[in-house]
This record gives C-alpha cells, structure tokens and sequence, in this order.
C-alpha cells in the first residue's frame, strides 16, 4: 500500500531525536488526558462536579484532560484517581534504542534448541 504524505513526512520527523522525544511525551500525554476524561465520564461526571469533590476549579479538570498539558503532578493525579475509584500506576522502562518506526508488540522470545550433549544428558542410542 502506498503511504501516505503525512506518513512520509512523520518518517523523516521522527529521524530527528528531539522531534521523536517530544512526539512520545505528547502520545504519553494524550494517554492520561484521555484515561482521565473517560474515567470521570463513566462516573457520569462532569468537568465541573469532578471540580468539586478535588477543590479546585473546572479549568484545572480541563487542563488535566488536555493532551497538551504536561504539568500532571502525582499528587493531583492520586486526587483524581481517588474520587474516580481508580488507582494511579507509575511504570518505568528501559529505554531501548531502535531506529525506524516502533511496533505495539514486543518480540517473541525464541531460544535455540539444544541437543542432549549440550544439556549435559547421556547419549541413550
């Protein structure tokens, strides 16, 4: 299939580190803004009730649902997560250095299958 200009021009973006760096935090970004709306709006709350029950003002909600914010701290997100029944989970990985696109899946774990010489067992034949 043929790719698309966007795609194209993403590749060529992407080959630039401060371009892929800052294009991961803004996914990472996008990931809580959206994890954040859907959690309030399966409570049936709105960014104003959501408000209330952390004392502080709607725009705040809103900045927190938005996926260009970067100032989530971990105190207010243990506030929200708290008055949505949820629970915050802070995860670090390695960084793995890759060139060219990433894939959601990571590789499967082949392992070289070793004959009864190498795994120390007598020769039976």
């Amino acid at each position: 299939m043929k790719k698309a200009n966007f795609d194209r021009y993403l590749e060529k973006q992407l080959r630039d580190p401060t371009f892929a760096a800052r294009f991961k935090n803004a996914g990472e970004a996008w990931d809580v803004a959206m994890q954040i709306a859907g959690l309030r709006e399966r409570a049936g709350l709105s960014q104003k009730d959501l408000a209330k029950l952390l004392k502080t003002s709607q725009q705040q909600i809103s900045r927190l649902e938005s996926a260009g914010y970067a100032g989530h701290s971990l105190s207010m997100l243990r506030r929200v997560a708290e008055a949505l029944h949820s629970r915050v989970r802070v995860i670090f990985e390695p960084v793995e250095y890759q060139t060219g696109m990433h894939v959601a899946e990571t590789p499967a774990p082949y392992q070289v299958k070793r004959s009864a010489e190498d795994a120390g067992e007598e020769d039976t034949a």
